[in-house]
């Protein structure tokens, strides 16, 4: 597995509720405990956060569920990438050229620009990560 990778907040999500969670998901955990390193665009945290509130909210857990959820999280060794002004520029190409969403879009930025396995399941983006030929988890 390498060393480093891309995670989307779909396995930011599989990481801490039961219901999401995949040998995937576990198996990129298990390489962060090995010293793997994480990296994300800045919207990954406020989309991971934003998604578990959701799930709050639709009776999916608790909300002292939520905030063990974040609290995991936030104790994950995860480096942020700061190019948030791609979103500008080459994230929105990517978008339009890839039928994505700006904000899974800057996923797959970040993959391109630094050359790392990407990890999401959301299919679409999945798809992009394959026709940009990157390894896919």
């Amino acid at each position: 597995m390498s060393k480093s990778f891309v995670v989307d907040a779909s396995i930011g999500l599989a990481w801490v509720h039961p219901s999401q969670a995949t040998p995937q998901a576990d198996s990129l955990l298990a390489a962060i405990e090995a010293g793997a390193k994480v990296v994300v665009p800045a919207i990954w945290f406020t989309e991971t956060a934003n998604a578990l509130l959701v799930l709050e909210r639709r009776k999916k857990l608790t909300g002292s569920e939520r905030k063990k959820a974040l609290s995991r999280l936030g104790a994950l060794a995860v480096s942020m990438d700061d190019e948030c002004r791609l979103a500008f520029t080459t994230v929105s190409e990517l978008a339009a050229e890839h039928g994505l969403s700006v904000y899974d879009a800057s996923y797959l930025e970040l993959a391109v620009r630094r050359q790392l396995p990407l990890a999401s399941r959301d299919g679409p983006l999945r798809e992009a990560v394959e026709r940009c030929r990157l390894p896919l988890f």
